[in-house]
């Protein structure tokens, strides 16, 4: 009758933590339970705090907000469908008691017209209904994607630490559909299933009371036999949509990671990986279609035992001559098209059973709040302004950990960066500078302390004002499927002028290599391109905060995975980026370190060394240690050039 939802997928599981960041798994709670494949390896997680039917249509119901009155359309198609067939039976019988019977001709065409009239409208009827609810379902099913998809944007760096990507991607299409399937696609049969029992019942009673009170003795088989197999279906339901992410899941990883598996002969191990999911899915798809198969099957037999009671009992009252062979002929028609409505609800209560795992899975997104949220318009104090801020950067006493950690990743960390300084940040490794950058970008809020732009505490101002006044050149560097012209152009609202992209560019160093390439700036790139090489990626992203043109620059391992040519290739753009701006170099490689202003030293989350470059060679510290280790490297020569 309408579109179904395809089967839902995934779960978290265990992805790797971020530099300074929680451990494998932190976060989770204790409410997921894996189950194992037939190689042992457990890593499709079950919820165990099953989500009922009511709830999961209580939580998603609001969704349809604005459809609703179309609903109200789709119903009044359903009950003039229900009409129209009641209507068609009636004419039915009484075609075969006058033109059949009597052999009359002309008894034939009042009916027959009545008949062919009837039935035009009820196929009107059900195409309007039918097309109707189609397009309420698919408006459904964009607000519920985009509020999953809406949310997830706004959850902390560790969420997607504990959970695979593949997985969340499963629950952005196969969950939601199953959502679908219950909410919108679910009530609209329901309601097409409950107008047509109750008028196939109506008509059956009032062809023959008695006989239909006797056949009507059977629906409680059909409820029971529904109870019967509803919890067996959940179970299994849930586990088949868990299977679906891992596979997904693990599809996503390994095409991510192909050069790894093809350069470690790793082929034949991930496909035993995949075939390892693939096999719990089948066991419990298997299970899904044997369970569903024996109900329709003890269904469709009860459902002959009826149709042989009427039979049996139309043929007595028909030799007592209480009864004609076309009331008999329309019972059994009312008869046999009540059973299949109440077998539809009984399946639509298996189909709303096994779509809950998949609102289980969409609801454990939904429910895990943003760690950060924007301020209430009345506690935005008046010195935030819409425009550019100056740039005055402020910690002070800051402590955090990550959630799900005890140990604190920073420790009563305070300093001070002006506008136009250059502050590099640099310690041993889990010394807590890439969380220091997570908490200026306030994807989390300090345990205590503050951090401030301008005086203003960051979490009084809108998230959206503080990052657009500060630009991350992260570690890895990040580009989108799109061309190297919009790629320099997505961290600007509007849309810029070509002279502004180019002119970027060339303050970068990227414009030659650019017009090098045979499309130029509308060369298409993307994540792992091999177009490009490490140092251009770079570039181009030095280009692309030029043109943000922010006032606090926030560095994070500029250099990282360039060799020595590559890095000092990119040296003069990231200080023509870096003039006039508060800018913060967060890096092991301490390249820029003699022309920093100043340089904080930091060793398991404190602020044990601040100071210039020549300060702090001086006081011969854990900076004199960084950097000779640093310079040694530089000393044996360049490697190969990958600029």
């Amino acid at each position: 009758m309408l579109l179904r939802g395809s089967a839902g997928r995934s779960v978290p599981d265990e992805g790797p933590s971020p530099h300074d960041g929680p451990s494998l798994g932190d976060g989770l709670s204790g409410r997921e339970a894996g189950f194992a494949d037939a190689d042992g390896v457990s890593d499709v997680p079950v919820r165990t705090d099953p989500v009922g039917i009511w709830l999961a249509f209580r939580r998603f119901w609001p969704l349809t907000r604005g459809d609703r009155g179309w609903f109200v359309l789709v119903f009044v198609c359903a009950v003039l469908s229900a009409v129209a067939e009641t209507v068609t039976v009636l004419l039915f019988a009484e075609l075969t008691d006058t033109a059949l019977g009597q052999g009359s001709v002309a008894a034939f065409w009042r009916p027959a017209g009545l008949w062919l009239a009837v039935a035009i409208v009820g196929a009107v009827t059900g195409y309007l209904g039918n097309s109707l609810a189609a397009w309420a379902a698919e408006r459904f099913v964009l607000r519920l994607r985009a509020r999953v998809f809406g949310h997830l944007q706004t959850l902390p760096p560790h969420f997607y630490q504990a959970n695979r990507r593949g997985d969340l991607v499963e629950r952005l299409t196969g969950d939601v559909e199953a959502i679908e399937a219950l909410v919108v696609s679910g009530i609209v049969q329901a309601a097409s299933a409950l107008f047509s029992t109750v008028f196939y019942a109506a008509a059956a009673l009032w062809l023959r009371w008695d006989l239909a009170l006797a056949t009507f003795f059977m629906v409680p088989l059909f409820w029971f036999t529904t109870r019967r197999f509803a919890g067996p279906l959940r179970a299994v339901s849930r586990r088949g949509r868990a299977a679906d992410g891992a596979i997904t899941a693990v599809v996503e990883e390994t095409l991510v990671n192909v050069v790894l598996t093809q350069a470690y002969n790793r082929q034949r191990d991930e496909e035993e990986r995949l075939l390892g999911r693939a096999r719990v899915r089948l066991r419990t798809a298997v299970r899904a279609v044997r369970l569903t198969e024996f109900y329709e099957q003890l269904v469709e037999v009860l459902e002959t035992l009826c149709v042989l009671t009427i039979i049996g009992l139309g043929a007595w009252e028909i030799s007592q001559g209480r009864m004609t062979l076309g009331q008999l002929l329309a019972f059994a028609a009312f008869i046999g098209y009540l059973y299949p409505p109440i077998r539809s609800l009984g399946q639509l209560g298996l189909t709303a059973t096994a779509a809950t795992a998949g609102a289980e899975r969409l609801l454990e997104i939904l429910d895990t709040p943003p760690t950060v949220t924007d301020p209430d318009p009345d506690r935005v104090p008046p010195a935030v302004s819409p425009g550019r801020a100056r740039g005055e950067l402020t910690v002070r006493g800051v402590w955090f950990r990550y959630p799900g950690v005890d140990q604190p990743v920073l420790r009563d960390l305070s300093f001070t960066a002006s506008p136009g300084e250059l502050v590099v940040i640099t310690g041993p490794s889990g010394a807590g500078k890439s969380t220091l950058a997570a908490l200026l970008l306030r994807f989390y809020d300090p345990d205590t302390g503050t951090v401030r732009l301008d005086g203003v505490p960051a979490d009084r101002m809108p998230l959206a004002h503080l990052r657009a006044n500060i630009t991350l050149l992260p570690q890895e560097t990040l580009v989108l499927h799109d061309t190297i012209e919009r790629n320099i152009a997505c961290g600007l609202d509007g849309e810029p002028r070509r002279a502004d992209i180019v002119a970027a560019a060339h303050a970068a160093d990227a414009d030659r290599f650019i017009r090098a390439l045979p499309d130029g700036y509308g060369t298409v790139i993307s994540p792992g391109t091999s177009r490009l090489s490490g140092g251009q990626l770079q570039r181009i992203a030095i280009a692309r905060a030029m043109l943000r043109d922010a006032p606090v620059l926030l560095l994070d391992e500029p250099t990282t995975g360039l060799d020595t040519l590559a890095a000092r290739r990119i040296i003069t753009p990231l200080k023509r980026l870096a003039h006039g701006r508060t800018t913060l170099v967060i890096t092991h490689d301490l390249t820029l370190a003699p022309d920093a202003d100043r340089i904080l030293v930091l060793d398991e989350g404190r602020l044990i060394e601040s100071g210039t470059h020549a300060q702090l060679l001086h006081h011969d510290g854990l900076y004199t240690t960084l950097f000779r280790h640093h310079a040694r490297p530089r000393e044996e020569g360049p490697g190969p050039a990958g600029a």
